[in-house]
């Protein structure tokens, strides 16, 4: 398949009356804002935590072992 040619750049757009507003330019359309985060807590983190140590003392019994 051949490609056309690159022209230069498109033509302006024009607003069309009684149509919608346009978008801003950029790669993001603006939206509600997203709610903030709840905090980890206390259960989450020590879940972590020792999941963390079991990763860990695995490690170790694998390389001394």
């Amino acid at each position: 398949m051949r490609e056309r040619p690159h022209d230069g750049p498109l033509p302006a757009a024009y607003p069309m009356p009684d149509g919608r507003p346009p978008q801003p330019d950029g790669d993001r359309v603006p939206g509600p804002p997203r709610p903030d985060r709840t905090p980890i807590s206390r259960r989450q983190y020590a879940y972590g935590l020792t999941i963390a140590l079991v990763v860990l003392v695995l490690l170790l019994v694998g390389i001394l072992g």
